[in-house]
């Protein structure tokens, strides 16, 4: 069966949402889990009416995505899943894909923000690129920011 997961988190609450299913499967089925954390470039800006350039700090997004992961790993290591993470930087579709090939997963499991109409017209769809590009099983779970609350509603009165 499954050996190692790939779970792309792009730190919004919707993308956290795949983490109790993973750790339902993860004990289970004694899998490992590998957190990813793509980061877009962003592009050097000029300030207007000045000669200053914005230029991205790579390293300090690399350290804060790093910390960002840091806690969600720790949460599932004490339920006792074998955890890693990784950060990468590019296309957030390609880098999923190629993260997945250098962890050796075969498995990707990740939510889908349940875009629809003109907004994944013109913006696309990560979870779509990956499905469609993949060469492993892609598990999407849609959520939206209502089913994620809830689910934290009751799992905190349970």
């Amino acid at each position: 069966m499954y050996k190692r997961a790939l779970v792309p988190l792009d730190g919004s609450i919707v993308a956290e949402g795949i983490i109790p299913f993973v750790l339902e499967i993860a004990g289970p089925l004694d899998m490992e889990v590998v957190l990813l954390r793509v980061l877009l470039p962003i592009p050097p800006s000029v300030i207007e009416g000045t000669r200053h350039m914005e230029v991205e700090n790579v390293e300090k997004r690399r350290r804060e995505a790093e910390q960002y992961l840091a806690p969600i790993a720790a949460e599932l290591r004490a339920k006792g899943v074998r955890v890693t993470t990784m950060v990468r930087r590019g296309e957030p579709a390609e880098e999923i894909l190629a993260g997945a090939r250098a962890a050796g997963a075969d498995l990707i499991a990740m939510t889908t923000h349940g875009s629809s109409g003109l907004g994944r017209l013109l913006f696309g769809s990560v979870a779509e690129a990956v499905l469609r590009r993949s060469d492993i099983p892609v598990f999407l779970m849609r959520q939206t920011e209502t089913q994620v609350a809830a689910r934290a509603a009751w799992e905190a009165v349970r």
